[in-house]
C-alpha cells in the first residue's frame, strides 16, 4: 500500500474526523492537523495556531463576523505555508470550513486534493432563521449576516474537488449547482459501544439516588441547554410529564453556555430563565441537571433511560439522538427536517409537532407508562443506526473511499 499525505484543517479538531483520522493512521498514512483547540489524536500531528485579533474592528457589524473568518483563514494559511516549507505537501486536505480556515487552502496547495464537510449552509428560510416565532429577529441586517456567513461557504464549495455532508436534508440546503459533487456521509456511531446494556445504573451522589433501567427515567441532551436544541419546549412540557407520573425522575445533561443561538436578553443563562419560568411547579427532587459528562457517564445515562427526549430547530443532527437510537432507547422526538430523515413515526420512534407542548406530555407519558408497548420501537431505532450509521461497516468505509483509501480488516 503507497503511503499518503493528509491533512485535517478543524478548528476544534479533531471534531467530526475523529475516527477517520484514527484509521488513516491505522493503515500507516501520515496525518497532519491544523487546529486552534481540541485534543491530539494517537499518531497525528497536530500544529495549533492563533489567529491575531485585527487593531481595528469594522464599522460595518454586518461585516464582522466576515472579517473574523478572514483573519482566521489567513492564520491557518500562514500555518500551511509553514508546513510547505517545512517540505509537506499533501495529497489531500479535508477540511470544515464553517470558520474561514479553509479559504486559502488552494493558494498554498494548488493541486492538492480539496475534500469540504459541509455542516450546513445558511438559508432565510426553510431552517432554523426565524424557525422559532418566539425568537424570532427578521430583519434585513439580520439577512445580510446570514448572505456572508455563507461566503466562506461558497468559496469552500467552489474550491473542493469533492465535498460531504452528515445528511441528506443537510445536503438539501446546498445551492443546487454543488449538489453533483456532495456525497452523504454521516460521521458514524460506534454501535459496538454505544448499545443495550440491561445493567446499566447510574448513581447521583448528590441525591443519594441509584437509577437502573427499572426506573421511570427520562433523559434529555444537549451540548448546552438552549432553545435551538428545544431546551425551553421541553421544560415547559416536564411539570406535566412528571405531575403524572410521580415516580419518574428526569436527567438532563448540558452546559449552560451557548452553541448555537443566543444568551437571553434578560442576562443570566437558559437554565436559569426556564427554572424562573417553571420551576415552581417542578419537584425538583426528580429532575437532575448533570451538566457535562465524561463520555461513559453519558452513555451511562443513555442507557437507563425510558424515554429519550430529542428537539431541534430545523439545523445539524446532534449526535446524542442516533446515539439514543443505537442504545436502543425509545426516542420521542420533535418533527423537524433533520429529525424526519432518521425517525419515522410509530417505527423506530415517536415524532410530534416541535411547538406542541402537550403532544410532547402525551407521548413520553405513554412510553412511561407502558414501556412493553413501545419496547419495539427501541428495537427498530438500533437497527436503523446498524442499517445506516454504524461507524465501522457502513460510515468510515464509506468515508475512506471517498478519500480514495481502501481500508483493510483488523
Amino acid at each position: 500500500m503507497t503511503q499518503r499525505k493528509f491533512l485535517f484543517i478543524h478548528q476544534n479538531f479533531p471534531g467530526q474526523f475523529v475516527h477517520v483520522v484514527a484509521e488513516l493512521v491505522r493503515l500507516g498514512h501520515e496525518v497532519v492537523a491544523l487546529g486552534i483547540k481540541g485534543r491530539g489524536v494517537p499518531g497525528v500531528r497536530l500544529l495549533r495556531y492563533a489567529p491575531k485579533a485585527p487593531a481595528r474592528v469594522s464599522d460595518v457589524s454586518e461585516a464582522r463576523d466576515f472579517e473574523a473568518k478572514i483573519v482566521r483563514g489567513m492564520a491557518c494559511a500562514q500555518a500551511m505555508a509553514q508546513l510547505q516549507a517545512e517540505g509537506f505537501v499533501p495529497d489531500t486536505v479535508v477540511a470544515h470550513p464553517g470558520w474561514g480556515e479553509s479559504l486559502f487552502c488552494k493558494d498554498v496547495w494548488p493541486t492538492a486534493r480539496l475534500i469540504m464537510f459541509a455542516e450546513f449552509f445558511y438559508s432565510a428560510s426553510g431552517a432554523d432563521y426565524n424557525f422559532d416565532p418566539e425568537f424570532a429577529h427578521d430583519s434585513l441586517s439580520a439577512r445580510a449576516r446570514l448572505r456572508l456567513k455563507n461566503s466562506v461557504h461558497l468559496q469552500a464549495l467552489h474550491a473542493a474537488d469533492a465535498v460531504y455532508s452528515p445528511t441528506q436534508w443537510q445536503r438539501s440546503q446546498l445551492p443546487p449547482e454543488y449538489l453533483a459533487k456532495t456525497s452523504v456521509i454521516f460521521d458514524g456511531i460506534d454501535t459496538r459501544a454505544v448499545a443495550p446494556q440491561p445493567q446499566a445504573s447510574i448513581h447521583l451522589r448528590r441525591d443519594k439516588l441509584t437509577l437502573t433501567v427499572a426506573d421511570e427515567v427520562i433523559t434529555f441532551v444537549n451540548r448546552n441547554l438552549e432553545p435551538y436544541r428545544g431546551f425551553h419546549a421541553f421544560m415547559r412540557a416536564l411539570p406535566d410529564m412528571l405531575q403524572q407520573r410521580p415516580q419518574a425522575h428526569c436527567l438532563i445533561v448540558g452546559q449552560d453556555d451557548v452553541s448555537y443561538g443566543t444568551p437571553p436578553k434578560s442576562g443570566g443563562t437558559w437554565r436559569e430563565v426556564m427554572l424562573a419560568e417553571v420551576g415552581q411547579r417542578l419537584p425538583m427532587e426528580r429532575v437532575h441537571f448533570l451538566g457535562r459528562l465524561a463520555y461513559d457517564d453519558y452513555l451511562r445515562v443513555i442507557q437507563i433511560s425510558r424515554c429519550h427526549v430529542y428537539l431541534t430547530y430545523p439545523f445539524v443532527l446532534s449526535w446524542s439522538c442516533l446515539e439514543a437510537m443505537s442504545a436502543g432507547r425509545v426516542v420521542v422526538a420533535s418533527n423537524t427536517g433533520p429529525v424526519q430523515e432518521v425517525i419515522t413515526h410509530g417505527v423506530n420512534g415517536l415524532l410530534f409537532d416541535f411547538f406542541d407542548t402537550d403532544a410532547l406530555v402525551n407521548q413520553v407519558v405513554s412510553v412511561l407508562a407502558a414501556p412493553d408497548n413501545y419496547a419495539h420501537l427501541g428495537r427498530q431505532a438500533r437497527q436503523t443506526v446498524l442499517e445506516k450509521y454504524d461507524l465501522q461497516s457502513r460510515c468510515l468505509p464509506q468515508l475512506l473511499a471517498l478519500l480514495g483509501v481502501q481500508s483493510s480488516p483488523e
